[in-house]
């Protein structure tokens, strides 16, 4: 049985001075390439991350977003604002992350379980076929992609559990619904996350 962690989307549209900025985006890629320098081929066997990768889904981007179903142009493939963060970069590019995984080039895709990697495997199939069971997940934000990550690898048959002090939130009243999500699908939750008030 081995352990996975899976960041999501800690690229730089998603942080501060991006088109979707969540604050605290920039200090949470500080912190995750912290945790994975410290903990790869140790607490976790494998580590992967997500990127959205967007080149054109559709109503998902919108002059007028409602900022659920529908946002500002972001993660568009080949563009700077889908690149991973700088303090999150090198990390990501080290042999400490095994895998890296697209999703959303023609669809909004929240989910790192809807990405593939470089070689058009999904997630599921590869924690599957390297034994993992249990996964953690982090990354941005927690109400949105974390969420969705969460949600469908209990969906596809891990143990899911979410390290908040390793993600950050949105807003305060969506971070909360999803703690409650959380807790009705069986996905165990540590740590506080960041939100701004």
């Amino acid at each position: 049985m081995s352990r996975g962690l899976i960041v999501v989307d800690v690229q730089n549209d998603f942080c501060e001075g991006g088109s979707v900025p969540v604050a605290g985006g920039a200090q949470i890629a500080t912190a995750i390439a912290e945790l994975v320098q410290q903990t790869a081929g140790g607490h976790y066997q494998y580590i992967v991350a997500t990127r959205d990768h967007h080149i054109d889904p559709g109503s998902h981007f919108s002059d007028h977003p409602d900022y659920n179903n529908s946002f500002p142009v972001h993660c568009v493939a080949g563009h700077e604002g889908g690149e991973f963060h700088p303090h999150f970069a090198p990390t990501a590019t080290s042999n400490k992350i095994d895998a890296v995984f697209f999703k959303g080039a023609h669809s909004a895709s929240k989910s790192g379980f809807e990405g593939f990697d470089e070689q058009g495997t999904p997630l599921a199939n590869w924690l599957r076929q390297r034994g993992v069971e249990d996964v953690d997940v982090v990354g941005i934000a927690t109400d949105h992609c974390v969420r969705a990550t969460a949600l469908d690898a209990v969906k596809a048959g891990f143990r899911a559990h979410v390290r908040l002090d390793y993600s950050v939130g949105v807003a305060p009243d969506t971070t909360a619904s999803t703690l409650e999500d959380f807790r009705q699908a069986g996905v165990t939750v540590s740590g506080e996350t960041p939100v701004p008030q």
